[in-house]
């Protein structure tokens, strides 16, 4: 219910302030596990895409965010889950894969980390082997404006928000080949979807 309701209360406000543009909402499958891939621009990201996302979407988030406790439990409500970066966090991955077997919506920001020039990077292998593990589409997610939020001289930029057709991993989860190539083509259509849409 708490999700729900700030849902609603986002989408008002970030609709107001930001005028925020939507595409593709018809990418996304209606049910079944799902990965939402978006680049990261900055801490505005998650909310964002999160509000816009027809279906409720389940963070990895680092786990510095959910210390103190209570701000840990509002996180956790928001169906956010604490991952250790830098490291391969078994646990996070059990818990992104339980997410998905349920049939529902994962997010991740393949990057690993915030862009500081606002340009997308190099993905690690993570969301792949996801994929790969799950069997679950991929639907590529671009993120545009969130970056210039209070930025020159405080003006609000439009944001946008561009849901990209599924992608599918059809390789082993073994093979580290694959799965790195993998994440880059998932990087490189996310690019291609700012591209597009940066002057529309």
């Amino acid at each position: 219910m708490f999700y729900k309701i700030l849902k609603v209360i986002l989408t008002v406000l970030f609709n107001i302030l930001f005028r925020t543009k939507v595409i593709g909402v018809e990418n996304v499958p209606k049910e079944g596990g799902m990965i939402m891939a978006a680049n990261h621009l900055s801490n505005w990201d998650p909310p964002v895409a999160g509000t816009y996302m027809p279906r409720p979407v389940a963070y990895m988030a680092k786990e510095e965010l959910f210390k103190p406790a209570i701000a840990g439990a509002v996180i956790r409500s928001l169906y956010a889950f604490p991952v250790k970066r830098g490291a391969a966090d078994r646990g996070a991955i059990k818990t992104a894969l339980g997410i998905l077997k349920q049939g529902l919506c994962l997010g991740v920001f393949p990057e690993g980390t915030r862009s500081k020039d606002g340009k997308t990077h190099k993905a690690e292998a993570g969301v792949s082997l996801l994929a790969a593990m799950s069997k679950a589409p991929v639907v590529p997610t671009a993120i545009i404006g969130t970056n210039k939020i209070f930025q020159n001289g405080g003006l609000l930029p439009q944001l946008k928000i561009i849901f990209g057709e599924p992608m599918y991993f059809e390789g082993k989860h073994n093979d580290k080949e694959a799965l790195n190539e993998f994440s880059q083509k998932i990087m490189e259509k996310i690019d291609n979807l700012i591209k597009i849409n940066s002057q529309v």
